[in-house]
């Protein structure tokens, strides 16, 4: 499942800055644009792969997962 976040993007001197609004903590710096936004879609995967495995260690077993569309 495809889903969808937006890229807040900036130049800062020599570089570009970056946020992932959805997620907090998905940030990145990067010398051009392009390699920015590579940057931030690398770091939202690592995050929410992470958030992911968390929550299932949280729940321990027993549990059940439900989508929930916004």
């Amino acid at each position: 499942m495809a889903n969808t976040y937006t890229a807040i993007t900036k130049k800062s001197g020599k570089w570009w800055i970056g946020w992932i609004a959805e997620v907090p903590g998905v940030n990145c710096q990067e010398r051009t644009r392009p390699a920015l936004l590579k940057s931030l879609k690398i770091a939202l995967k690592e995050a929410l792969a992470f958030n992911r495995g968390e929550a299932l260690d949280a729940a321990e077993a027993d549990f059940t997962e439900e989508p929930v569309i916004v």
